[in-house]
């Protein structure tokens, strides 16, 4: 049997969409139809180089999407044949299979344990939280990644009170998923930092109060404006050492919290004035909004069952999986907030 997949052959270079052999399932491992994948900034990186040497190549990509449980290996318990299933790159409990290996030609095609630019995937059962939730795929693709990290960012790793400020600098799928925590969390203003107005735009649907433009002056001086002394918090989601600092510089004395989301392209490097320290600023990584996924997928879920949480705006443009490239190209121009690609187109 064989699947459909876009194949990263050479960085720098457009995904080769081709059919690939699907490898008898191991021990942990799960076939899963892919319904829908997101397109992650994580994955332009590796696809434009940005994020280093690969070793792997060819290998599959994608670590965020939805879709149904086609076929189990031997020793998978937590999800069956048919199960609605969220995908994430994540782990959560189950089986931590390294990866596989996909026949191709006279070689193969390495993937992890998760890949979803596929048609068809095989999964480790870790990478898996099953959908009890009556949500279309089309939005459960988000819960594998936008969400998780964006709300973690607001919800685990800030945690912020209402009435307390918020800053989300850079505002593509996860940063606006960042918006929509501040907002759900009561936090007053909740401002959206970005380049662009029309990305801006779909932050004021998300739940943003303020906007600012960062292309026109100085970003801490504008916040500064808007909440005098200082954000009590401020949420980083670019990847570029200067907007990190950006961050740090923006909120406020004795309290005030930086969250550094975005990943920064291979080799650059953030300088920190050790004086912001001294003035009781706190620094903060997280790794994936420290979501827990059996943990924080089904509250995540249910807020988009009850409609708390729509991911509607940001989702306006579905691609094929043969217009992969076309996607990871508008990601890259900004032209799209976070491709989604349908594989039933």
């Amino acid at each position: 049997m064989k699947t459909a997949a876009a194949v990263l052959v050479e960085t720098g270079r457009p995904l080769a969409v081709t059919d690939l052999e699907i490898p008898e399932l191991k021990p942990g491992q799960v076939l899963v139809d892919i319904a829908f994948s997101g397109v992650c900034r994580t994955q332009l990186l590796e696809c434009r180089g940005y994020r280093g040497e690969d070793r792997h190549l060819p290998h599959c990509l994608g670590h965020e999407g939805s879709g149904v449980v086609s076929e189990t290996g031997p020793g998978v318990s937590k999800v069956k044949l048919g199960d609605r299933v969220i995908l994430s790159w994540i782990k959560s409990t189950g089986a931590d299979v390294p990866g596989t290996s996909y026949p191709w030609g006279s070689g193969c095609v390495n993937a992890g344990g998760i890949t979803t630019f596929s048609r068809q995937a095989v999964i480790s059962e870790n990478r898996l939280t099953l959908l009890k939730n009556d949500i279309p795929l089309r939005e459960a693709a988000m819960l594998g990644c936008a969400v998780p990290t964006g709300l973690g960012a607001v919800f685990n790793t800030a945690r912020p009170r209402a009435g307390e400020s918020l800053a989300v600098l850079g505002v593509g799928g996860i940063g606006l998923c960042a918006v929509a925590a501040a907002a759900l969390a009561g936090c007053m203003p909740v401002v959206a930092v970005d380049i662009r107005e029309s990305t801006l735009h779909v932050a004021r649907q998300m739940g943003a109060t303020h906007c600012v433009i960062s292309g026109n002056g100085n970003v801490r001086d504008e916040l500064l404006r808007i909440c005098p002394g200082g954000m009590d918090y401020a949420i980083e989601a670019t990847g570029r050492p200067e907007v990190m600092r950006d961050a740090l510089a923006s909120v406020r004395c004795q309290g005030g919290a930086a969250v550094i989301v975005g990943n920064a392209h291979h080799g650059e490097q953030m300088q920190v004035d050790p004086k912001e320290f001294n003035l009781g600023k706190r620094l903060l990584g997280t790794w994936g909004g420290d979501s827990v996924p059996d943990r924080d997928f089904p509250r995540y879920a249910r807020l988009l069952e009850a409609a708390k949480l729509d991911l509607r705006p940001m989702l306006a443009k579905i691609y094929s999986l043969d217009g992969i490239n076309n996607a990871l190209d508008d990601l890259e121009a900004g032209t799209v907030v976070r491709p989604l690609v349908d594989m039933t187109l």
